[in-house]
């Protein structure tokens, strides 16, 4: 059948509001084409900027935001605008996160203050507004000063104080900010054990400007917590102040370095001290609950008394207004002022993800009287009075629990906030290795265990050194106590930072990473189909979290590998089968997910997706820095620490659509963990060759899921122009070209990697070595990537071949390789690979195959059109815990290469979807 000429089926499109078909834009450049393509028309177009969650939900002190570009689109030094819908200018600050390989602008990064008022915005080419009130930063001797306009916050360059004061104005709000750690020496079994807490306090070994305005300033502060001679738990934390804005966000990360036997985290928090300045009667206490609710309370309340002040007495302390000169309430008030209590403590612990308990005293020494509870706490609180006073939140409070909020001494000279981070009333932090009957010594004996509870297990290898996590505060100074309305607001953007964002449309047209989603369309009852069933996994995946409580600070943002339909339970003791930790990608199909769609609850998935993953995942200190371990009982428990789980193919969405600073840290860290292969070998257990030992000129790293992680790594530091991108160009370039010049390509499953060239060894002879797991860990993504960046015809050749042949019959493999790939499984996503090469190689047979593929029954292997119901069940006691649903038929795995399936498919060749 003839090509369609452009021009028609433009037309068409636009009689009747059906989507071109992506894979036909992909196929159809010809030089005509190409020059009037979307990308060449988005030269100077407009981008339209809405809230992710509609008005942003909360209090925004600013958001950043990140835009991709078509090639070619803006040079490097272009400037850009925003503006409201009603052409306001809004102040800008951008700057670039990705470049592509002409030097055009790929992804662009923007902080907006002042100004965010509505609810959609536009960015255009041209010269950004100044802010009214520029944020400035200034460095003299030991502190770095940032000032927003409105606020002042002096931040420490050594020392223990971390912030030593925030001011507005002429009034010193908060102080004396500081990070603190419990450590407990052994645990309590029961009534049995001595345990000893001992405090360590957060210790400054170096603090940096990242970032000066005019809209955003950023510092960075690295340290270790100390006591004595001991400093030990590194800490980054990260200070981000926008212009015109009253409040500061923090960004706290630890990286546990401990004796997981010996250092019991019993408490992990942030602390400042508030000035308390007003009387009594004037400071007001304010703590969040669930939803809306609020305890609001004074710390010597005239409200509820025998003799009543006056109505407007109390009326205005509920409100947090000063009172009136008690000269002119009820003297029977006044003269008996000095025998109402003060409430100088209060604390809410939030153990679980679903109960807080909320108490109160007076002062040390006394005992603490219940103030209610509930279920799940907004992580939220003010202290100050009628002069000013401190709001504070911690992010994802009851998600990651335990967590707590602690006042202390509001009676007094001054308060003391402490939010924790992991609470002090919890059981301590216990990172110990789970199990040891399988102390085995020798790989044999060790394998069996994949034979039983899917668990790879070696002595010493399930440890804790060197995970991390990333918590998320802020911060308010506040010129009085806010109205309840305020409150409200800032609680709301602490639980969920506001956020801007482009739409899908935008997204898309930019043609980034690798231009391998489009935008959901249900023009068809075919599309609709496989639109209705991906909700339906997101929906059953994220419904899964609450039902099953897949919740705790070390735990949320993962999600559980595979289901126990006899006892109606996930397999969260089992092995391998645990927690999923990246397996198969799950990451990569809610981020196209995410990316196609514009769902704001797939986008917080994916967030938290990302935070846990990167972080808990993932090593960063040690000799396994750089790699990540394979699913299991813990994060950390099973023995393959591989570059599948730790790769920068994860985090990259979430960074270059939020500038997050933190995730970029763990993407750079990245470039060199080509060395970790001298350090572990992934194959040791399973190799043919008992004697190999590595050798930085002959390391043997495969082409699938080992060469995936590094190139991620090494593309994302190029096109980032990060302090290493030209060695990692040089890298992904020497090992593209040596991957191409194999007898057999892709198909020859590996080579010798010398670390010092980059390059792989030419084999001599040709080898057939495939694996259903090559693919499945984001080559299939980086290599639409690189091939389009990156201009090697015998590389794109190499690929095309093994996307052809995966799911290819035998005869047909054999045909090409002289023997076939033997029993291979996934056909379902590899379905994809084969939906690349039809685009790629204009074949229609491999399009058919594709929808083939995607659709057919092999038993284990995906959802097959024909066996799946595509229906939960109820699920009810005593058969489960919690009453729910259940689709015992969902694993992980298969949701995850169904999603990148399907979207893929869609995207590249939904234009041949059968029926």
């Amino acid at each position: 059948m003839p090509p369609i000429p452009r021009r028609n089926l433009l037309k068409a499109a636009a009689a009747t509001g059906a989507a071109v078909p992506f894979s036909w834009l992909l196929a159809h450049n010809a030089p005509q084409a190409a020059a009037d393509s979307p990308a060449r028309k988005a030269v100077g177009q407009p981008v339209d900027i809405t809230w992710l969650e509609d008005g942003g939900l909360g209090a925004a002190a600013g958001s950043t935001f990140g835009v991709p570009w078509p090639k070619g689109t803006h040079p490097g030094n272009r400037t850009f605008a925003l503006t409201t819908a009603d052409g306001t200018h809004v102040p800008l600050q951008t700057w670039a996160t990705a470049y592509w390989p002409d030097g055009s602008l790929k992804w662009t990064a923007h902080a907006a203050g002042e100004g965010l008022t509505g609810s959609s915005y536009r960015l255009t080419t041209g010269t950004p507004a100044a802010p009214a009130k520029k944020v400035t930063v200034s460095e003299s001797g030991g502190r770095i000063t940032i000032d927003t306009g409105v606020i002042r916050a002096v931040i420490g360059k050594d020392g223990e104080q971390l912030v030593r004061s925030v001011t507005r104005g002429s009034t010193e709000i908060a102080r004396d900010g500081r990070l603190v750690l419990l450590r407990q020496r052994d645990v309590d079994d029961g009534d049995h054990g001595r345990a000893e807490w001992e405090r360590f306090d957060g210790e400054i070994s170096g603090a940096k400007v990242e970032q000066r305005g005019p809209v955003r300033a950023v510092v960075r502060i690295d340290g270790k917590h100390r006591k004595g001679r001991r400093a030990w738990l590194p800490f980054s934390v990260r200070l981000y102040f926008y212009a015109g804005a009253d409040s500061f966000r923090m960004v706290h990360t630890i990286t546990f370095d401990g004796d997981q036997n010996k250092d019991f985290i019993r408490g992990l928090g942030v602390r400042f001290a508030v000035p308390m300045r007003d009387e009594a009667y004037d400071r007001h206490i304010r703590i969040a609950g669930e939803g809306k609710g609020f305890l609001t309370e004074a710390v010597k309340g005239v409200t509820g008394l025998r003799r009543d002040p006056g109505e407007g007495v109390r009326t205005a302390q509920v409100k947090g207004e000063k009172l009136p000169d008690p000269a002119g309430w009820d003297q029977r008030v006044t003269s008996r002022l000095h025998l109402i209590p003060t409430w100088g403590d209060y604390t809410l612990s939030q153990l679980s993800a679903d109960g807080f308990t909320l108490r109160k005293r007076t002062e040390p020494g006394h005992g603490w009287i219940a103030a209610g509870g509930g279920g799940r706490a907004g992580g939220f609180g003010y202290v100050g009075g009628v002069s000013g006073g401190l709001s504070f939140g911690l992010r994802d409070f009851w998600e990651k629990f335990p967590a707590q909020l602690d006042i202390r001494g509001a009676a007094g000279a001054e308060a003391e906030v402490t939010l924790w981070l992991w609470s002090p009333e919890a059981q301590p932090m216990d990172l110990r290795f789970y199990h040891d009957g399988m102390g085995q010594d020798t790989y044999p004996e060790q394998l069996e265990g994949l034979e039983i509870t899917y668990e790879d297990y070696e002595p010493g290898f399930g440890t804790p050194y060197g995970i991390a996590r990333t918590s998320e505060l802020t911060f308010w100074a506040n010129a009085a106590t806010p109205v309840a309305g305020t409150l409200v607001r800032q609680a709301a953007a602490v639980r969920t930072p506001p956020q801007l964002a482009a739409g899908p449309a935008d997204l898309v047209r930019a043609k980034v990473f690798g231009g391998l989603f489009a935008p959901v369309d249900r023009s068809t009852p075919a599309r609709a189909k496989v639109e209705d069933r991906l909700d339906f996994l997101f929906d059953y995946h994220k419904g899964q979290v609450e039902q099953r409580r897949w919740y705790g600070f070390w735990d949320y943002g993962d999600i559980m590998h595979t289901y126990d339909g006899d006892r109606h339970q996930w397999r969260y003791d089992v092995g391998g089968y645990a927690w999923d930790n990246s397996e198969l990608s799950p990451d990569l199909w809610l981020w196209l997910a995410y990316l196609r769609s514009g769902r704001s609850d797939i986008f917080r998935f994916a967030e938290s997706m990302t935070r846990h993953t990167g972080e808990v995942d993932a090593y960063h200190l040690g000799e396994w820095a750089g790699l990540g371990t394979r699913h299991g009982v813990q994060h950390f428990a099973d023995s393959a620490k591989q570059q599948r789980i730790s790769t920068a193919l994860y985090r990259r969405y979430y960074y270059f659509l939020t500038a997050d600073e933190r995730i970029g840290d763990i993407m750079h860290a990245l470039v060199d963990s080509d060395e970790t292969f001298l350090v572990l070998d992934p194959q040791r257990k399973v190799r043919d060759d008992p004697d190999y030992e590595p050798d930085p000129h002959a390391l043997d790293i495969g082409f699938g899921t080992d060469w995936s992680g590094l190139a991620g790594a090494w593309l994302t530091e190029w096109e980032r122009r990060g302090p290493k991108a030209k060695k990692a160009e040089a890298r992904l370039r020497s090992t593209m070209e040596t991957i191409a010049a194999q007898p057999n390509g892709f198909v020859q499953g590996s080579g010798l990697y010398d670390l010092d060239t980059g390059k792989y060894a030419i084999a001599d002879q040709p080898k057939v070595s495939v694996s259903h797991l090559s693919a499945v860990f984001g080559l299939v993504e980086v290599c639409a990537e690189v091939i389009d960046l990156i201009d090697l015809p015998k590389f794109k050749e190499a690929w095309l071949d093994y996307c052809r042949y995966f799911n290819a019959t035998k005869a047909e493999q054999k045909a090409r390789y002289g023997t076939d790939f033997g029993s291979l499984i996934l056909v379902q996503g590899h379905s994809r690979l084969d939906a690349y090469a039809a685009v790629q190689l204009k074949d229609d047979k491999l399009a058919a195959r594709a929808w083939q593929k995607f659709a057919e029954y092999h038993e284990g292997d995906g959802y097959p059109d024909a066996t799946i119901s595509w229906k939960s069940v109820r699920v009810e006691g005593p058969d489960v815990l919690e009453p729910g649903v259940e689709a015992a038929w969902v694993s992980t795995n298969a949701t995850a290469q169904y999603g990148l399936a399907a979207i893929q498919n869609l995207a590249l060749v939904g234009d041949k979807l059968p029926g």
